[in-house]
């Protein structure tokens, strides 16, 4: 309850920066920031991707080179994607279980740098290894198949746990593979390695950037309705997440960001566990656009949807702008 004007003026703590700044309700910092970063082959290699306007696929070398700038701006974790050539793809997607493939070589290399100065989250799922596109295993008819799909999954993430990683990230959606993962890890040791589940992900219009800058755009097969989240639906989106945090996730992800930040609010309040949300490919497009366009201030953008990420009630968010934002903030 409030009282009422002249009495009470709630433009009074408004009218200096001091008062506006003691009386903010949601902080934003560098460490609320999770860094996606492209890794490709070669070295001494950027490869600019022209969908993602200022962001770029890395060879190895430069990767350990952002990760050092990651440290030095106070981004706590990066998340690592492989773009894989054409020649290494393949229906079962085998690549992602060679203990020297590329998200491999890149987390040792990492590692080897840094040490433990910065956490490293990597994807779990085949698509960036498929060459058909799809997320994981598929049968004639072109259905993913789930059982066959978690249990390489479940290898995908030793192979991963065993490279370095800290943080499990599976975005494939299928039904089981939180706890398969969970038990495989517990098994071979990797008891302080986190599950960070993409618990509500949806079959969204706002991925396109992101499967050019992993090579997988051109081969996808179908579509990820029989797996990715119908837009139209809540519900089910906490049912996944109640059914991945019982199976051992240790946070959970809701993904895109802005479009569903209903979700996120939804999935704290009921939950009251760390939440994250990636402000996907096309979220950070349409901003460069913009601003690109002259419709828009790329500063103000970027920290205004940053905030509404925090105040819906993210722990942190996975953002292209991570670098840019993390400078800002430093001032």
């Amino acid at each position: 309850m409030t009282g009422t004007y002249p009495h009470s003026r709630l433009r009074r703590v408004r009218a200096t920066a001091w008062s506006r700044a003691l009386h903010r309700e949601t902080v934003l910092t560098p460490a609320d920031l999770i860094w996606p970063l492209f890794v490709t082959e070669g070295d001494g290699v950027e490869q600019p991707i022209a969908s993602l306007p200022g962001v770029s696929r890395w060879s190895v070398d430069g990767i350990v080179a952002r990760a050092r700038e990651a440290v030095d701006l106070g981004i706590p974790c990066l998340a690592l994607f492989p773009h894989t050539q054409p020649e290494r793809r393949s229906e079962d997607g085998a690549e992602a279980l060679n203990p020297d493939n590329l998200m491999c070589r890149t987390i040792r290399a990492i590692r080897d740098d840094l040490g433990d100065k910065v956490g490293l989250l990597t994807d779990v799922a085949l698509d960036p290894y498929t060459s058909h596109g799809q997320d994981g295993l598929i049968d004639e008819a072109g259905y993913v198949l789930n059982d066959q799909t978690v249990e390489a999954l479940v290898g995908q993430s030793l192979n991963q746990a065993n490279a370095g990683a800290d943080i499990i990230a599976p975005s494939d959606m299928m039904d089981g593979r939180i706890g398969a993962i969970r038990d495989a890890l517990e098994d071979a040791g990797h008891v302080n390695v986190q599950i960070m589940s993409y618990a509500a992900k949806y079959a969204s219009a706002f991925y396109g950037p992101f499967r050019d800058a992993v090579g997988s755009r051109g081969l996808l097969k179908g579509d990820k309705k029989t797996y990715q989240m119908d837009p139209a639906n809540t519900e089910e989106a906490l049912r996944e997440v109640a059914m991945d945090l019982a199976e051992g996730a240790d946070t959970v992800m809701v993904k895109p960001g802005l479009p569903y930040l209903d979700i996120v609010r939804r999935v704290k309040e009921r939950f009251e566990v760390p939440v994250f949300a990636y402000q996907v490919s096309g979220e950070y497009a349409m901003i460069e656009h913009a601003v690109a366009a002259g419709a828009a201030d790329r500063d103000a953008m970027v920290m205004e949807t940053l905030l509404a990420f925090k105040r819906a009630g993210c722990s942190g968010v996975l953002t292209y702008h991570a670098a840019h934002a993390a400078r800002l903030l430093n001032g």
